[in-house]
């Protein structure tokens, strides 16, 4: 009972640093991103997005899953830490090196000259990153979120501003190439600074071999994933144009902001913790249930609510130059609602130690994206079939994401869907209200929004007590215990 408790207030614990980091990382990112929308054009943001996709696989080699190798391991070694310390740097420099040869056939590709010195100059971010990966590691196994927290916001803050100086003077797409720099040197540095971790001259070929054998199988999982992910950011560069890639790519950040920085803060906190109790099935099952209850309770009624508000709330922050990116926000919310669904349930496959599973998985569901994106580049259906889409893909995806908890845990898609429809049905009925309150509200487009999310918290609140929703009292604890934390601190 002593270590069930223990475990709770961990939980609870990182819960509060892992949503402050989202609160206060996610909030500074998203100003920083509305003043950089207002200074530079469409086109800026549509060249980073022409490189993102090399620069993620190449972390996707350098992390080669060691990093969830490590946090399942009960107790790494010094000798494991430093192992793949080594690694990562190695394959830093490795992959900035290929990408610094291959930066004239990637400008030529996207038939964009700037790319050349643009890629060779941000891929040393890799570098940067591969110093501070076992820090980030170790503070993750301990769920010690409130260092990263303090990090992610300390480097939010500086490289932002330093940003925003550069895109006021007119350096335009470069004030996004500084920020990344920026950002990824103090976040490495501070890591270096607060964990004070050291590696010894030390190379294990047995813990590389051991760490690497459950890890390969996420690293070749999560090239899949990572190419597939950034796939539109390929066709729609070579096949569109830079603008058009310039709205993908920001209407993307935007929806990350809430729908990816929530499923991470949750993932961050459940895949530590449910590896911690991964010996007693029954709780294993109580905790996972919960966590995926309590997530789509949040994820849900946000991510249709801003599909909703999508035209008022994107003409008010980003301007009106930033309008035809409206549809592709709208689809990419409808997307990435069930993002929380797609990580629990591959991380239960990690934490039964079956990478085998999650590699078949990603395969699969790889094969039916690249399936339905064929059938829109073959028929011409535009960007909004390629952002349709992936809206079916998520939805499959998450059919092919669930079959496996039933082996594992004896909990089945149908009971998950049917836990998680009342919370469906709520935010469903929450939107209608709120869309047509819009219709109705003719007024500025801040006075709107403010008027549409209260009458939107309201509505949900209501609806979910009508309905017995058991999550609103456990979001309400879960907020009463971090409202005590914050008095504590």
């Amino acid at each position: 009972m002593q270590e069930t408790n223990s475990l709770k207030k961990k939980t609870i614990a990182g819960l509060f640093w892992s949503f402050s980091d989202l609160i206060a990382n996610q909030g500074i990112q998203f100003i920083i991103q509305v003043i950089l929308a207002r200074l530079l054009v469409p086109e800026d943001f549509g060249i980073i997005g022409m490189i993102t996709v090399f620069i993620a696989i190449s972390q996707s080699f350098i992390d080669s899953g060691f990093t969830n190798a490590l946090i399942r391991e009960k107790e790494p070694s010094q000798a494991d830490y430093s192992t793949v310390f080594y690694f990562n740097l190695f394959m830093a420099v490795l992959m900035y090196i290929v990408l610094f040869f291959s930066a004239g056939a990637i400008s030529r590709f996207f038939k964009e000259p700037q790319l050349v010195a643009i890629l060779r100059v941000i891929a040393i971010v890799l570098i940067i990153n591969s110093f501070g990966l076992i820090q980030r590691t170790m503070l993750t196994k301990s769920i010690n979120f409130k260092t990263q927290t303090k990090i992610s916001v300390i480097s939010s803050i500086v490289s932002g501003i330093i940003a925003v100086i550069f895109a006021y003077m007119g350096f335009g797409v470069w004030s996004l190439v500084v920020k990344t720099l920026v950002m990824q040197f103090i976040q490495s540095l501070l890591f270096c600074i607060y964990n004070k971790w050291i590696p010894s001259l030390v190379f294990r070929i047995d813990s590389f071999k051991r760490l690497f054998g459950f890890g390969w199988k996420l690293l070749v999982s999560g090239l899949i994933n990572t190419l597939y992910n950034n796939l539109y950011f390929l066709i729609i560069g070579k096949v569109f144009s830079t603008v058009e890639l310039g709205y993908y790519t920001n209407a993307q950040k935007l929806r990350d902001t809430a729908s990816q920085s929530i499923t991470t803060s949750v993932q961050k906190v459940s895949y530590p913790v449910l590896s911690s109790i991964k010996e007693d099935e029954e709780t294993l099952r109580a905790a996972y249930k919960k966590i995926i209850k309590t997530s789509v309770f949040i994820t849900f009624p946000l991510m249709i609510g801003l599909a909703v508000v999508a035209s008022p709330l994107i003409r008010l922050i980003f301007g009106q130059k930033w309008i035809n990116s409206i549809p592709s926000f709208q689809m990419l919310c409808f997307a990435g609602m069930l993002f929380p669904l797609h990580a629990i349930n591959l991380d239960i496959l990690q934490v039964k130690g079956r990478s085998d599973l999650f590699l078949r998985l990603e395969i699969i569901k790889k094969f039916v994206g690249l399936s339905l994106i064929a059938i829109v580049l073959f028929f011409k259906l535009g960007i909004l079939g390629l952002l349709w889409a992936a809206v079916l893909s998520s939805y499959i995806g998450y059919f092919i994401n669930s079959y496996y908890s039933a082996e594992m845990l004896s909990y089945s898609t149908v009971q998950q869907i049917k836990d998680i429809t009342p919370v469906f049905i709520a935010s469903v009925l929450m939107a209608i209200v709120v869309y047509f309150s819009g219709t109705i509200l003719l007024t500025n487009n801040l006075v709107k929004l403010i008027i549409q999310f209260i009458i939107g918290v309201v509505v949900y609140v209501n609806v979910c007590k009508i309905g017995k929703i058991k999550e609103l009292s456990t979001v309400s604890e879960l907020i009463g215990s971090i409202l005590k934390k914050v008095k504590i601190k």
